[in-house]
């Protein structure tokens, strides 16, 4: 399984991750921004060329991490500001081309809302730890204070994951760069 995604650069991840893990003490990937969920991305990876060549004709671009938000009441994110996302999203959901029902399984296109994860309600079956409902408030008060100002940066690339099913963790699989 692979998903692509967007990661901060090392010293807002660094600083990131060192808050989520006084709630989670073993994330299943490292915080990024999902830009494309796993529907069409299958083993085979017919679909990674077609990726490079929407990164390679994309220029870099500009995002902001702002205030923290919820989907329903158990998934606490980071909110992303950038029209550029979107339309690297679009490009790329195209590119792959998945079915219709992949495309609402996984909120993509229109329903696509660009978010970087602090924290998730336990529930069965998730590879990553999870967090009681007072735990997820807990954590979003605490982020309002200390992830603020909350960072810009420059976006050069994307990364491929790939799901490590010994470690039971979502890994680096490739960095593909923009406007290359």
């Amino acid at each position: 399984m692979y998903f692509i995604g967007i990661v901060p650069p090392q010293r807002e991840l660094d600083h990131i991750e060192q808050f989520q893990s006084r709630w989670i003490p073993r994330s299943g990937v490292e915080p990024h921004i999902t830009l494309k969920a796993q529907g069409g991305l299958a083993s085979d990876l017919a679909w990674l060329d077609k990726i490079k060549k929407v990164c390679s004709d994309f220029k870099p671009f500009r995002l902001s991490l702002d205030k923290p938000k919820y989907f329903g009441d158990n998934i606490l994110y980071l909110s992303v500001n950038s029209a550029d996302i979107h339309q690297l999203h679009q490009k790329i959901v195209q590119a792959v081309a998945p079915s219709e029902d992949s495309i609402q399984q996984y909120f993509e296109l229109d329903a696509f809302v660009p978010h970087l994860t602090l924290g998730k309600e336990a529930y069965g079956g998730s590879i990553s730890s999870g967090l009681t409902k007072s735990e997820l408030r807990e954590m979003e008060k605490a982020a309002e204070v200390e992830l603020t100002p909350y960072p810009e940066f420059d976006v050069n690339f994307i990364r491929v994951y790939e799901l490590n099913i010994e470690e039971q963790r979502y890994i680096k699989y490739l960095d593909i760069f923009l406007g290359e």
